[in-house]
Order: structure tokens, then C-alpha cells, then sequence
């Protein structure tokens, strides 16, 4: 009786633990393949990224674009190994959006100066604009003072999590590849059970 159940096994099992490894491998294969696609993708997006930055057109879109590929393929991280966190940082951006508070500042300055000449006439209304209001015209704008802004690092600087993860060509290969490694372990070794039995 125990030989009749042991036969039934044996054909149950009758897929070689070897077609798990075959499995297995090539699927690791096409896996590795697979990862090597999305960093590519990810790497053309991220220089879309820069392009845009300098040009001054689609910053927003691209930004986009890598934002959703990054957020959905695996081994998609935007760091370059340079050590610069976060790892996007639009310098033209920057540059520009520094260029336009400088001007803002340089406006607001020089309405200040007229709002300080204004305020010491009605202080000191019968004194000349020169020796006599330099002082309050000073204490004024020192006041009042309206330096150069800076500028939120949120507007130039972007960082993206990859999954651990993804349902992608890389994320089923690597679960297959897992499982059939998995697969070929117990069915090697319920062979070798079965054939000590045997």
C-alpha cells in the first residue's frame, strides 16, 4: 500500500526540480535586463528634467513625467552617487527665480527711498533734502529695510521615492524568478526524500 501512494506522489511530482531552476534563471536573466530598462528610462527623464531647467520650457511637465516613472518602476532611484541631496536641483530655475527677486528687491528699494524723502519732508518740513534729513532719511530705510529675499529651496529642489517593488516587466520577472527558486528547492527536496525512501 505504502508503494502504490509513493507511486502517486511520484507522478504528481514528476516536474523535474531542474525545469524550477531553468525557470528560475531565466526569468533572473530578464529581470536584470528589465531593471537595467527603468533605470535607463528613468536616467533619459531626469536629463528631460535638466534640459527643461535650462531652457526655461516644459520644467513643470518633465518634472511630471519623471515624477510618475519613478514613483511606479523600480530600481529608479535619482541619485548619482555625488552626494548632492535632494538629487534634482534646477540651477537655471534657481538662478532665475534669484534674477527676479533681485529685481523685486532693487524696485522695493528705490520706492522705499522715495517713501523715506516723503516721510522726513512731513518730519522735518522746513529743512533742505540735504545735511538735515540724511539722517532720518537713513534711520528710515534702515527700518524699513527691505533685503533680498530668498528664495524656497521647495521651488528648485526634488527628490522622488522609487518602490521596493513594482508591478512592471522587472517586479513579475523577480517574483517569478523568487517563486521558481522557491519551487526548486521543495521539489529538490522532497526528490531526495522520496528517492531514500525509495
Amino acid at each position: 500500500m505504502a508503494t502504490h501512494k509513493t507511486k502517486k506522489i511520484n507522478k504528481i511530482l514528476k516536474i523535474k526540480p531542474l525545469y524550477f531552476l531553468a525557470i528560475a534563471v531565466v526569468s533572473g536573466v530578464v529581470c536584470l535586463f528589465a531593471l537595467r530598462a527603468n533605470n535607463e528610462h528613468m536616467v533619459k527623464l531626469r536629463n528631460a528634467v535638466y534640459a527643461a531647467d535650462k531652457s526655461d520650457t516644459n520644467i513643470t511637465l518633465a518634472l511630471q513625467n519623471l515624477q510618475d516613472y519613478v514613483t511606479h518602476h523600480m530600481n529608479t532611484n535619482l541619485s548619482t552617487g555625488n552626494g548632492i541631496y535632494p538629487p534634482i536641483q534646477l540651477k537655471y530655475t534657481y538662478q532665475r527665480l534669484l534674477a527676479q527677486e533681485s529685481i523685486n528687491a532693487s524696485n522695493g528699494n528705490a520706492s522705499l527711498y522715495t517713501e523715506a524723502q516723503n516721510y522726513c519732508q512731513q518730519v522735518i518740513p522746513n529743512a533742505f533734502s540735504g545735511r538735515t534729513r540724511v539722517p532720518c532719511i537713513e534711520q528710515y530705510v534702515e527700518s524699513h529695510d527691505s533685503s533680498l529675499p530668498t528664495v524656497p529651496a521647495a521651488l528648485y529642489e526634488f527628490d522622488f521615492i522609487s518602490p521596493t517593488w513594482s508591478p512592471d516587466l522587472a517586479g513579475w520577472t523577480m517574483l517569478l524568478s523568487i517563486l521558481s527558486l522557491l519551487l526548486f528547492v521543495i521539489s529538490f527536496s522532497i526528490d531526495r526524500i522520496l528517492k531514500s525512501i525509495n
